[in-house]
């Protein structure tokens, strides 16, 4: 498996039409939470690559399917 942490944000969407990137971590926990997750899939056996937290990162793709992206704007209740 290949981490890669720039893909990942924290995208609030319950105000208006565009993303708030308020409630994501900031980047030293972000880099923990990163280590973490690469350390415990680790731990399960699964070979795992990281590049350099926080690089830039130029990437060259081509889609082949489906995108979904799960919006959900639902406030969570106690």
């Amino acid at each position: 498996m290949f981490l890669v942490a720039q893909f990942t944000l924290l995208g609030q969407t319950a105000y208006g039409r565009r993303f708030n990137f308020d409630e994501a971590a900031l980047p030293g926990g972000a880099k923990r939470l990163y280590e973490q997750l690469a350390d415990d899939l680790r731990a399960y056996g699964t070979p795992v690559e990281t590049g350099i937290f926080a690089a830039h990162v130029r990437v060259l793709l081509v889609n082949d399917g489906p995108v979904i992206f799960v919006v959900d704007n639902r406030e969570t209740r106690s």
